[in-house]
């Protein structure tokens, strides 16, 4: 199915419903720069330095203001990216309601507007409109009509987010998976080792083992995980997020 449609009038559709419909999240007073810099206590009384496995706290999803930078999360995942002359429009396809509601709002607080519409495989298509802003994110990502991280690629703990907001599933008894894009071979290395830089060295798991994803196990690794990409957005249903 194309992904154009109600996106580009400009009248985008409301989110699909959810039971209850998620409440606006709240933002988190985020620690003193100051107290950052010093290398100070967290504001629930710890020191980060304290333990090497929480030093990845200074990237996680509630140290830095959202930017559209933070969007190449969805394109280490299943997200997509196209050009239109000096344009560009991101757009990623998801399983549940709740995550149209999570990426809609993470875009929005973007400046980015999004629509989303209901696919034939009974998933839903989210999508932005084409703009100049992510110009330089589809130069980045795109060679030729192929997507490959940039070569400096890293992943921090918003991006994080938005790619388990997109496609991150708890995996019984204990990992999580973090799924790629099925046609996107030509990237799933090179963020598994954007997944080690992290901290989160993982499995990949091609299609035959219920891929492609990567595996992230063991308590250390998923602590860190839940760590870097923060607490649960409001839309989350129980047991669907790291924790």
């Amino acid at each position: 199915m194309s992904l154009s449609g109600p996106g580009d009038t400009g009248e985008a559709p409301p989110p699909p419903a959810l039971f209850p419909a998620p409440e606006p999240d709240a933002p988190e007073p985020a620690a003193p720069v100051s107290a950052r810099r010093r290398g100070g206590s967290s504001p629930n009384g710890s020191n980060p330095r304290d333990d090497a496995g929480r030093q990845l706290v200074f990237f996680g999803a509630d140290t830095a203001e959202p930017t559209v930078a933070d969007l190449a999360g969805l394109l280490a995942g299943p997200g997509e990216v196209v050009r239109m002359g000096g344009t560009a429009r991101l757009c990623v396809r998801v399983d549940a309601a709740w995550r149209v509601h999570v990426l809609v709002a993470e875009l929005a607080s973007r400046g980015l507007a999004a629509s989303w519409e209901p696919t034939e495989d009974e998933r839903h298509a989210v999508r932005t409109s084409y703009t100049r802003v992510l110009k330089p994110l589809a130069a980045a990502w795109l060679h030729g009509p192929t997507k490959r991280p940039p070569a400096a690629f890293h992943l921090t703990g918003r991006r994080l987010r938005l790619w388990v907001a997109a496609a991150g599933t708890p995996e019984p008894p204990d990992g999580f998976l973090l799924r790629l894009g099925a046609d996107d071979q030509e990237c799933w290395e090179s963020i598994g080792v954007a997944l080690d830089a992290a901290g989160l060295a993982g499995t990949l798991l091609d299609p035959a083992a219920g891929g492609p994803a990567y595996l992230i196990t063991g308590r250390r690794r998923l602590a860190r995980l839940a760590e870097l990409v923060g607490a649960p957005p409001r839309a989350t249903p129980p047991n669907s997020w790291p924790t």
